[in-house]
C-alpha cells in the first residue's frame, strides 16, 4: 500500500509533467508565430526590394542590406558593403536601369536559426539596357542570406543568377521530366 507521502510525490510529479507540456505547447506556439511573422517580414522585405527597385532609389534599396552585406549581381560582379552597394547602383540607375522594373513572382523562406535565414526570390525585369558585352536581364533567382539585425531583418548576402527555363538533360528518357517553377 502506498503512503499519503508517495502519493504526494506521485501527484506532484504529474502536475510538474503537465506543467511541463503546457509550456511546451505554449512556448512551440510562439515560436511558429515568430517565425510566420519573421517569414512574413522577409516576404515583405523582398517586395520592398522592388518597389525601392523601381523608384531607382539607391539609398532605399541598399537600406535592406547589412551595413556589411556582400552583393554578387547577375553578371557577377561583386560589391561588398552597403556603401559600395549603393554608389555602384546609383551609377547603374542613371545608366542601365534608368527604366528598368524589376517584379518579384515568388519568395521561398527557409530558416537555419530564429536569427538567419535564406530567401530564394524569383523575379523578372523590363525595361534594362544593359551597354554592350552585358547580357540583357530578364529574370532570375536570388539567393539571400538575412539576419536580424537591431530587431531588423536586413539582406547580409546577396547572389543574383539569370535564369532560363529547365529542359530535360541530353540521354535522359523523356518519361523523367525536369522539375517546374
Amino acid at each position: 500500500m502506498q503512503s499519503a507521502k508517495s502519493k504526494r510525490n506521485d501527484m506532484n510529479r504529474q502536475i510538474l509533467g503537465l506543467l511541463v507540456l503546457c509550456l511546451m505547447v505554449v512556448c512551440s506556439g510562439r515560436a511558429v508565430a515568430d517565425m510566420t511573422r519573421d517569414e512574413e517580414e522577409i516576404r515583405a522585405l523582398a517586395i520592398r526590394q522592388a518597389e525601392t527597385w523601381n523608384s531607382h532609389d539607391a539609398k532605399a534599396y541598399t537600406g535592406l542590406f547589412a551595413t556589411d552585406a556582400d552583393l554578387v549581381n547577375v553578371v557577377g560582379w561583386w560589391w561588398n558593403g552597403r556603401e559600395e552597394i549603393e554608389r555602384k547602383l546609383t551609377a547603374a540607375y542613371a545608366t542601365m536601369f534608368k527604366d528598368s522594373t524589376l517584379t518579384i513572382t515568388d519568395v521561398q523562406v527557409r530558416f537555419l536559426t530564429p536569427q538567419l535565414a535564406v530567401a530564394h526570390v524569383r523575379w523578372t525585369m523590363s525595361g534594362a539596357k544593359p551597354p554592350r558585352g552585358v547580357p540583357k536581364p530578364q529574370q532570375g533567382i536570388q539567393t539571400l542570406v538575412l539576419q536580424v539585425h537591431a530587431g531588423k531583418w536586413l539582406i547580409d548576402v546577396f547572389q543574383n543568377t539569370s535564369a532560363i527555363p529547365e529542359v530535360a538533360f541530353p540521354g535522359i528518357p523523356s518519361d523523367i521530366k525536369p522539375p517546374t517553377g
